[in-house]
């Protein structure tokens, strides 16, 4: 069984020259929420599908295969044209996924 409140490290936590990196990273978190937070209330969808195709790359560049994934999905769900609730649920996995994200 999976325990949805363990904490996920970065696959790249033992390279000391990309931690500093991984760091910023993280840090920046907050922000990047808030405009998706922001795109989903104004139901801006394509400015959320940006933000999460963005969260996709950068997540395997980070080392968080599961950010990406879990990006993914909040980026179909915007190209698919779900409806709202559904970008909703999406959007509060990855929320809480990144609130799971460490170095």
């Amino acid at each position: 069984m999976i325990d949805a409140t363990a904490t996920i490290g970065s696959t790249l936590s033992s390279d000391p020259d990309m931690v500093e990196l991984v760091e910023l990273f993280l840090s920046e978190i907050p922000q990047r929420l808030g405009a998706m937070a922001e795109a989903f209330e104004q139901e801006n969808w394509n400015e959320l599908r940006r933000v999460a195709h963005q969260w996709k790359g950068a997540g395997g560049s980070y080392g968080y295969p599961q950010l990406s994934a879990f990006a993914a999905r909040v980026e179909d769900a915007c190209v698919t044209a779900c409806p709202r609730d559904e970008i909703r649920q999406r959007l509060d996995a990855l929320v809480d996924l990144c609130g799971r994200l460490t170095v």
